[in-house]
């Protein structure tokens, strides 16, 4: 046989390449979609960030092992060639397809090499065609890197098991070392990888010892009877084997030592046959093994999902697909009696195509232990090894026969061509979610699994619409299927319809089964079925009467689940939203002990640490949850912001390396920009905060606190006109923005001497507001300004009512009386010198007016921030002079110059430190 094993052509492998590439070019255009949804694009394991140790902690989907809610699958080598494909193209579907796609030409020609140990040349390579363009593969080209490389491994171990015989019948032990080590490699990839053992132990029996089942009974029978003892070269064979299967055996042992003993939950919609009684369960699932058979043979109506009610249960034996089961174990028995009895090539053959064909397919057959499907095309990957060996064998018997050789050609030829086709066409089913499961729909109109996947597939989309017609089939096809009243009731909510949502949330509750005392509930139902708990909870606490109503749908979770970590999290939400830090904080703690590796929990527990004034904690806190993920949106700017309103200048530069992180995570979130123009107004920095804020403006035009900001920032610099401009776009958005009518007032007046806008700004303000002080009194300041004395008089005293324990507004109302009083001391009196004492002291009193004014139009301007924030206090304030009549203009000239370099400095600007 070693002598039988030729090595691929050059000719033979551009042939392979040729043929996968003129197949599957197209499913380079696929999406992410079916498995890849979770194993790539929702998977952290993949990310660079992600310890490498977490591989080979976690399931195939980066949900720990230890948790119940694991799949199991435990493929840890699978998902670092996913990684890899991350950290050369990230999430670019693309590459991730054309890897699959190099796997399944690599498959292709290390399956040639294996068929020719059993076919001819020219048989071989039909063999390796055929399995090349068969329809069947699709799913695992597209979607289950998993199958193709485990394929790869389970071939390789088997080849280097055949060269295990040395001369004269010895034992090569670095051949079988290798085998022992790629088994596990290939069950590091996929489980059913550990299935080559088997394969092994056939061939050395039967193909390298060159044993018939007739030969092994007569032998064992002359042992037993004492009348010959063990040949040498069965001996030899007996401890190949034990070595093989010991080995394995530590393999098994270790695996279940990785699913820590358990099983994972399915549920009867995921496999119902599996929770069936006698013999409905052992009927159904002899039933699957034709059916399977079938997908082979004629590969025209394949479908994606074959779950819940796809296939009806085989419940009575007078059901007419009992015919199918029997016919096909008539069929298998057969082929199996000529393989195992009789000697020769063509039985060795026959032998090995079987042994490919149900030794890997046992794991997913259900005969054993219950797996989450009922068929599943991909896991024929394998399997249909089997079969197109004996198709090629076949074929070879009728071709060699002079009356059958044009029509086996013919046929071959059409056989070819319209699997290829079929493969080609089948690949644009898998472009994406929506077009996957349409495809399904038409092969299948009974699995409301279908209806609810095309569902989220338009849901996705926006198109709650449809989605929602979708889910409704969903229910009606199977009434009793939580998942789709929890999608209906979800559907409802995102179309704003409380109402009807939280009647399908109620329906999804009712069917779950009622907490048995003394048995476990998850091993009752799937664990994401409980979400319907919070998702009611979720719905019915935006009603702040109902907010007890939903913590205790929380703690009923809890209760069926006490490791249910989500519902922690959720009634932590909820304490906080009831004013309960402590409560959250247990919740959060809690939560924590369950899964200490999870970012998001250290940011909630952050966030309660807020609420309860302990900023020191919440940084630490904070500082977790990027330590455990260092790209957290959120926790980037809440402890940058955190840092910022700490005032702590040695904070400050760590601060900022966060916001730059976070804008570059996050680029079109004005939010950073505006934050870290915060930032450099904090450290004085007024090119770079203007450019920041302008970012913020350009990807935000009515960013309300950034506009403000920018224009105060203006008004500080000496740039009082460049600020109007930016304070006309903020009272464009919000005419009602109290701080920018003040600003804008004080620039009219102070650099324009816009009197008449001025008053606008302000009469505007208490148009808006009546007991705004700050307003009424700069309208004050503007009567004086239009030397209306009376009214000014009467606005002061109005003001002075509405805030009786501000001195300054006393001084002024003071110094307008003081000016009344020598206006009319002026007009009483005939000597010049009073006149001229008078016009000065008119003028010191016009100036103190003035003065005042400016005192409270500069040092109370205030920004304003969405997020929550404090105000920091500024450093100076103007004082307003006594009247000084006996100065003269000179004098008072002076006086003023001085005055106005001191409001220079009094621009010290109260803004708000965000930290939301």
């Amino acid at each position: 046989l070693l002598e039988k094993m030729a090595d691929i052509s050059l000719k033979e492998a551009a042939l392979i390449v040729g043929v996968v590439a003129a197949c599957y070019w197209n499913s380079l255009f696929c999406g992410f979609v079916f498995d890849d949804v979770s194993a790539i694009l929702d998977n952290k394991d993949l990310h660079p960030s992600t310890p490498l140790k977490n591989l080979f902690q976690n399931d195939f989907w980066g949900t720990p092992m230890s948790e119940e809610r694991s799949h199991k699958s435990y493929r840890p080598l699978t998902v670092l060639t996913f990684r890899l494909n991350y950290l050369f193209s990230e999430l670019n579907a693309v590459s991730y397809h054309f890897l699959n796609l190099v796997f399944h030409v690599v498959v292709c020609i290390v399956f040639l090499k294996v068929c020719k140990l059993f076919l001819d040349n020219r048989s071989s390579i039909v063999a390796s065609l055929l399995f090349a363009v068969h329809p069947i593969h699709t799913e695992a080209v597209v979607v289950g890197r998993a199958e193709l490389l485990s394929s790869i491994f389970f071939l390789a171990a088997f080849l280097s098991y055949t060269k295990s015989k040395g001369p004269d019948n010895t034992i090569v032990w670095t051949p079988i070392a290798l085998t022992v080590f790629l088994v596990a490699v290939a069950t590091l990839c996929k489980e059913q990888g550990i299935t080559v053992v088997g394969i092994c132990c056939v061939y050395e029996v039967f193909i390298a010892q060159g044993y018939t089942l007739p030969a092994l009974l007569d032998t064992a029978v002359q042992i037993l009877r004492g009348k010959g003892s063990i040949p040498f070269s069965m001996l030899q064979t007996l401890l190949k084997l034990i070595v093989l299967m010991f080995s394995t055996l530590l393999l098994v042992v270790v695996r279940v030592q990785v699913i820590q003993s358990q099983l994972p939950v399915f549920t009867r919609f995921d496999n119902p046959a599996a929770v069936s009684p006698s013999p409905a369960r052992q009927l159904t699932f002899n039933y699957l093994l034709p059916v399977n058979a079938w997908l082979l043979l004629n590969p025209s109506e394949l479908c994606c999902d074959w779950t819940m009610g796809t296939i009806p249960l085989v419940e009575s034996l007078l059901d007419v697909r009992n015919v199918a089961t029997l016919t096909f174990f008539c069929f298998l028995g057969s082929l199996m009696v000529f393989s195992l009895r009789y000697p020769g090539d063509s039985s060795k053959t026959v032998l090995m195509a079987l042994c490919l064909i149900v030794l890997p397919f046992i794991p997913a057959s259900n005969l054993f232990f219950p797996v989450g499907f009922v068929v599943a095309e991909r896991v024929l990957y394998v399997p249909s090894m089997g079969f197109c060996i004996l198709v090629a064998h076949g074929w070879k018997k009728l071709s060699n026969k002079s009356v059958l050789r044009k029509i086996s050609w013919v046929c071959l030829a059409a056989v070819l061509f319209t699997h290829a086709l079929k493969t080609l066409h089948r690949n644009w089913d898998w472009e994406s979610e929506y077009t996957l499961f349409m495809s399904a729909l038409k092969v299948n109109k009974n699995n409301a699994k279908l209806w609810n996947n095309v569902g989220h597939a338009l849901e996705n989309e926006k198109n709650f619409e449809r989605a929602l017609q979708f889910f409704i089939q969903a229910t009606q096809v199977q009434p009793d299927d939580i998942g789709a009243h929890m999608n209906v009731g979800r559907t409802y909510k995102n179309l704003n319809k409380t109402k009807e949502a939280e009647e399908s949330y109620m329906i999804a509750k009712s069917l779950m089964p009622q907490i048995i005392p003394g048995k476990k509930y998850a091993a009752r139902v799937a664990p994401n079925h409980l979400n319907v708990y919070i998702n009611l909870a979720n719905l019915i606490r935006a009603n702040e009467s109902r907010l007890e109503e939903a913590d205790q749908l929380y703690r009923q979770a809890i209760s069926m689940r006490p490791d249910f970590k989500q519902a922690y999290i959720s009634r932590g939400e909820l304490l906080l939203k009831m004013n309960k830090p402590l409560k959250a904080k247990e919740a959060y703690l809690r939560a924590l002990e369950l899964d200490r590796t999870n970012a998001d929990l250290w940011y909630n527990l952050a966030i309660v640490y807020i609420e309860l004034k302990d900023p020191t904690e919440a940084l630490k806190n904070f500082n977790r949850a990027l330590e455990l993920n260092p790209t957290h949106k959120l926790a980037l700017f809440n402890s940058a912001l955190l840092m910022q309103e700490s005032g702590d200048a040695r904070l400050r530069p760590e601060a900022k390396q966060r916001l730059l992180h976070y804008v570059k995570e996050e680029p079109q979130d004005s939010n950073g920009y505006f934050n870290l123009g915060m930032l450099a107004m904090d450290d004085k920095k007024d090119i770079e905060a203007e450019a920041w804020m302008k970012k913020a403006i350009r990807l935000q035009p009515n960013f309300r606190s950034a506009l403000f900001n920018l224009a105060l920032l203006y008004s500080q610099t000496g740039k009082e006109l460049m600020a109007l401009p930016v304070l006309e776009d903020l009272l464009r958005y919000y005419p009602d923005h109290t701080k920018g009518l003040i600003l804008k007032g004080d620039i009219l007046m102070n650099q324009k001497k816009d009197i008449v806008g001025a008053k606008t700004c302000f009469e505007k303000i208490l148009e808006l507001d009546p007991n705004n002080v700050q307003g009424k009194h700069n309208l004050c300041v503007v009567y004086f300004e239009e030397k209306d004395l009376i009214k000014a008089e009467k606005c002061l005293v109005e003001t002075l009512a509405l805030a009786p324990h501000e001195e300054y507004i006393q001084r002024h109302l003071n110094i307008v009386r003081s000016k009344i009083a020598s206006l009319g001391a002026v007009e009483q009196s005939s000597h010049p010198s009073d006149g001229t004492a008078a016009t000065e002291a008119k003028k010191n009193s016009f100036q103190n007016l003035k003065e005042a004014k400016r005192e409270k139009t500069t040092t109370q301007s205030t920004t304003d921030n969405k997020e929550h924030s404090k105000i920091k206090k500024p450093t100076e304030k103007s004082s307003v002079d006594k009247e000084a009549p006996k100065k003269s203009t000179k004098e008072i000239k002076d006086i003023e110059k001085k005055r106005v370099a001191a409001l220079k400095r009094l621009e010290e600007i109260e803004r708000i430190l965000n930290g939301e």
